[in-house]
């Protein structure tokens, strides 16, 4: 019995000196986790693997879809001028390109009509000049005391029927294109002329022209198409399970290199209520900034509308972004060389992309060489 106590105070003992030595032993899962997104590279190392720093790039909008967009004009904006009378087109004064001031001549016709229409009006002019003697006669008349007032009434009331019916006819000879110059010299001279001149509604480019010279045109026949293109729109077709992402206000830029074109930009002014049928897109309008020299009227182009975010983004080279496992990473540099970040892609514009994550802005990162830093980080590359 004895000697089984003696050996039971030995194993206590025993147990409480190893036990210092037990606890002491380091983790290596611990270590393994703490050094897996690091990548510890020498100055030697970082000369030899080509690596170059750069900063990142803040930015305020993000990139949220890419869309096809056509270049219009505002239908306030554009006019078609037709021809007021039918007639023979003797002269076309305006091609298409051409810029025409407002009340510019841009064609005449030779319209049998006119003559009818100033014939009429002369004589609706005689029977005023008529029954305004007769109103002034019988004025005075009545003012004598020698006809009855109901007299008088009846012939100012045929005065009123005269002096409506000129002017009616003044009207149409201004609708059908006589300036108020040449309906004065009719009136004085008494000469017909059927001579009908088209001229500009507004200052604007002729887009389109319909007419030919020698044709013979009926009444409201298109003649010139004119627009003021001091201000367009762009149309664009949003996918309709996206729309409800874009909102009034959204910045509008096309998606490629072209020097000037990167100038273009417009803002979201109106999305539309309903989805088309055939393409299940919804229409958004967005109106361009300014008068743009390298956008114009009927234009197909591709556009990222871009969107004002809260949080801190930043731009990067897309050569600066390490793909593994699906996940998207930076190597922001270290003193004993880099530290591996995951980031999150919040868009692509061209050869650079829009990112978010810990990020201060101050990070030396890795714009150049990631692919040899992250096979060093994987272990593909050669240890040093």
């Amino acid at each position: 019995m004895r000697k089984i106590m003696i050996k039971r105070q030995t194993m206590v003992l025993l147990s409480a000196c190893l036990a210092p030595f037990v606890v002491s032993f380091p983790n290596p899962g611990l270590a393994a986790a703490k050094s897996e997104m690091q990548v510890t590279i020498s100055a030697d190392r970082f000369n030899n693997l080509g690596v170059t720093l750069g900063k990142l790039e803040p930015v305020a909008q993000i990139p949220m879809l890419t869309a096809p967009a056509k270049v219009v004009v505002p239908p306030a904006h554009e006019y078609l001028v037709s021809a007021s009378q039918s007639g023979l087109i003797t002269q076309l004064n305006a091609s298409i390109g051409d810029l025409v001031r407002k009340g510019d001549v841009l064609a005449e016709l030779n319209s049998p009509d006119l003559l009818s229409m100033q014939r009429l009006y002369l004589k609706a002019e005689n029977e005023l000049q008529l029954g305004s003697l007769s109103n002034q006669r019988d004025k005075k008349l009545f003012e004598e005391g020698v006809i009855a007032e109901r007299r008088w009434q009846e012939t100012h009331s045929q005065y009123n029927a005269f002096a409506s019916e000129a002017n009616e006819h003044r009207q149409l000879l201004e609708i059908a294109g006589m300036s108020a110059a040449e309906i004065n010299r009719l009136k004085s001279t008494h000469r017909l002329n059927s001579k009908l001149q088209v001229r500009s509604p507004i200052s604007g480019t002729v887009l389109e022209r319909m007419g030919v010279a020698g044709s013979r045109v009926d009444m409201l026949a298109p003649l010139y198409r004119i627009a003021d293109l001091s201000e367009l729109w762009l149309e664009i077709n949003i996918p309709q399970e996206r729309a409800a992402q874009i909102k009034i206000g959204d910045k509008v830029v096309p998606e490629n290199t072209d020097p000037s074109a990167e100038k273009i930009s417009a803002k979201i002014s109106q999305l539309s209520q309903n989805v088309n049928l055939e393409n299940q897109t919804v229409l958004a309008r967005a109106i361009i900034d300014a008068k743009q020299p390298a956008i114009r009227p009927g234009q197909r182009i591709n556009i990222q509308i871009m969107q004002a975010t809260a949080t801190p983004v930043f731009k990067v080279p897309n050569a600066a972004i390490a793909q593994n496992e699906g996940k998207s990473y930076l190597f922001i540099r270290t003193p004993d060389g880099f530290r591996v970040t995951p980031i999150a892609i919040i868009g692509k514009q061209n050869e650079e992309s829009v990112i978010g994550g810990e990020l201060s802005g101050n990070e030396d990162i890795a714009v150049k060489g990631a692919v040899a830093l992250k096979a060093n980080w994987l272990g593909l590359g050669s240890g040093e």
